[in-house]
C-alpha cells in the first residue's frame, strides 16, 4: 500500500475513533490505536511509522522477530497480541514492549524469568475468553482474579489490563454487551491493581462498539493497510 492511501486510511480512522467517542460517557479519549501489523511487510509498517503509528501488533513470532530487526532504526513499540506457545516465551520477553494475550500463570512465570535484566518490566494484559468459545485463548472471568494475583507478584512484569477477542457478531448491541462486561471486569481488576488502565478489545469490525464502552487500545488491521494477502 503506498504512502498516500495509508495517510487517509490513517486520517479517517482517527476521525471515525473521535467521533465515536464523543458519543458516550463511558469512551475513553485518545484511544490509543494498536496497527495489527501481522503478515504485512516491514516496509508497510516503515510508511505506517512515516504517517505518524509508532504501535504495531504482532502474533507470528519469527515473522515479528525479522521486521523488529530490520526496523530497529525506528522508535516503535512492539505489541505481541496472538497466542503464546511456551517455547515463544522467550522471544516475546525480550523483543516486545507489551502482551496482550496473557491467560495461564506458567506463561507469565515464563515471561517474568526470560524477561533480559535492564529492560523495563514487560506491560501485559490478561486475555479473557468474554465469549466462552472453545476455539479462542484467554481465562474464564471466574479465574481471572485468581490469575491477576499470580501475575501481579512478577517482578519483571507490570499488570497494565485486560484484552478480549468477543465472538463475531454483526449486531451492536450484543458487541456492546461483551465489551462492557470487560470494562465492568477492569473496574473489579482494580481492587488488586490500582493503577491498571488499559482495555484492549476493539478491531476494524466491531470498534464502534468497543471505543462506546470504554476500550484504550484498538487493534485495527485492515482498516489501516486493507484487506490481508494471507
Amino acid at each position: 500500500m503506498n504512502e498516500q492511501q495509508l495517510t487517509k486510511n490513517i486520517a479517517k480512522l482517527r476521525e471515525r475513533v473521535r467521533r465515536v467517542a464523543e458519543k458516550s460517557q463511558n469512551a475513553n479519549h485518545p484511544v490509543q490505536i494498536v496497527a495489527v501489523s501481522k503478515t504485512r511487510s516491514a516496509q508497510d509498517i516503515r510508511a505506517a511509522h512515516a504517517c505518524g503509528l509508532t504501535n504495531f501488533g504482532e502474533s507470528y513470532l519469527q515473522e515479528a522477530l525479522e521486521k523488529i530487526h530490520d526496523l530497529e532504526d525506528l522508535p516503535l513499540i512492539w505489541h505481541f497480541i496472538g497466542p503464546i506457545q511456551s517455547n515463544k516465551t522467550s522471544g516475546i520477553a525480550t523483543h516486545f514492549d507489551w502482551v496482550h494475550s496473557v491467560d495461564r500463570a506458567r506463561v507469565a512465570e515464563r515471561l517474568n524469568a526470560q524477561r533480559p535484566p535492564g529492560l523495563e518490566p514487560l506491560q501485559v494484559c490478561l486475555q479473557v475468553n468474554i465469549s466462552g468459545e472453545g476455539s479462542k485463548s484467554g481465562v474464564t472471568l471466574e479465574d481471572l482474579p485468581q490469575l491477576a494475583r499470580r501475575v501481579h507478584e512478577l517482578p519483571h512484569l507490570k499488570l497494565r489490563g485486560l484484552m478480549a477477542i468477543p465472538a463475531a457478531d454483526a449486531e451492536p448491541c450484543r458487541q456492546r454487551a461483551a465489551f462492557r462486561q470487560m470494562r465492568h471486569a477492569l473496574a473489579e481488576l482494580r481492587a488488586l491493581v490500582p493503577d491498571a488502565d488499559t482495555l484492549s478489545m476493539g478491531m476494524s469490525a466491531d470498534m464502534d462498539a468497543a471505543i462506546l464502552e470504554g476500550t484504550t487500545m484498538l487493534r485495527v488491521g485492515t482498516g489501516i493497510f486493507g484487506p490481508r494477502n494471507r
